[in-house]
């Protein structure tokens, strides 16, 4: 079942707790404080951060990122931190705006997608054109980048904790060694797939596709982020057709009858559960993490596809800190 949506109202009142009164947006104990935006960010800065960071993320899970405005109390949370964390590659332009024009003095704003992809390796696609300006910006849902990303925030803290520098070093070999055994895992399943064709509806898997294999066919949504046009519709379903496609993927945060509809007049089965950025389970629950979220996707995808995914599916995490960011609901 897809998340409900979050009316304004209400999302601005659960963001205002932490600013106001809840000691996870401003600690007093001389850990460093972070804010993040979207969750799996939030979960790897909480990985590699451990019991020395307080990491509190921003962008509700189950809210669609890319549009997502945040209200007025969001100031007083990123002006509270050490050290904000977000995705760049104008994903979250309007908290990175507010952010910049709020962090204290000697905070720091940096972009991971921005850092760490160079812009001759932009990939502009369907819901993403180039003439947007605006290159795709799922890098977490690729392992190799996700590692990277891990990478520039254990040099972030170093930077501003250096007494830490060997719990930040043994955490990233922790879930450096999580994430290159879920790659692994990955191409072996990938490597069932009688034909490794992915036809979603938001297109979060564009340099996944390119680094394992993969081909995206096509992007049920539309750069504006509405259901496609009667149109579009018929040239999906051609398109379907021709490549006959076995299964077609929907996401629980833009969840669209349109899906279901393309389905029955292809004959592809619907499989509406994968996730771009909202963890599986609640906080706290052992697969509520980057690792959960992408194994879950890749058992989904693989499975839906014709291919073996039971070694993905067993493989199970080494130990990692416990994750105590703040994620909102």
């Amino acid at each position: 079942m897809p998340r409900p949506r979050i009316p304004l109202t209400l999302l601005a009142l659960a963001l205002a707790v932490p600013a106001c009164g809840d000691s996870t947006a401003a600690p007093s104990d001389g850990r460093l404080a972070v804010v993040t935006t979207v969750a799996p960010i939030t979960s790897i800065a909480a990985t590699i951060g451990g019991d020395r960071v307080r990491v509190t993320g921003l962008v509700p899970e189950g809210t669609n990122s890319h549009t997502f405005e945040p209200p007025p109390s969001a100031a007083e949370v990123l002006s509270t931190a050490d050290l904000i964390i977000v995705n760049g590659l104008k994903l979250e332009d309007p908290t990175a705006e507010l952010a910049a024009e709020n962090k204290k003095s000697g905070a720091t704003v940096v972009a991971l997608g921005t850092r760490v992809l160079p812009e001759s390796e932009y990939i502009y696609d369907f819901s993403f054109p180039k003439k947007d300006g605006k290159p795709n910006p799922h890098l977490w849902t690729d392992p190799l980048f996700a590692i990277k990303y891990a990478r520039v925030i254990r040099d972030e803290y170093v930077a501003r904790d250096a007494a830490g520098e060997a719990t930040y070093d043994a955490n990233l070999a922790a879930f450096t060694a999580n994430a290159t055994a879920l790659s692994d895992a990955v191409k072996k399943a990938s490597a069932t797939v009688p034909k490794r064709e992915l036809l979603t509806y938001h297109d979060g898997y564009a340099y996944f596709a390119r680094d394992y294999g993969w081909t995206v066919i096509g992007a049920i949504q539309p750069s504006n982020f509405e259901d496609p046009s009667p149109r579009e519709v018929a040239s999906l379903i051609d398109q379907i057709k021709a490549h006959r496609v076995p299964a077609i993927f929907g996401s629980e945060v833009f969840p669209s009858t349109v899906l279901e509809q393309i389905g029955k007049a292809t004959g592809a089965r619907y499989v509406d559960t994968l996730r771009d950025d909202d963890l599986p389970g609640k906080p706290g629950d052992a697969d509520h993490s980057w690792f959960g979220l992408m194994r879950n996707d890749y058992v989904t995808m693989v499975s839906a596809l014709g291919g073996d995914a039971t070694g993905l599916a067993g493989l199970v995490p080494g130990a990692t800190p416990d994750d105590q960011a703040r994620y909102p609901q």
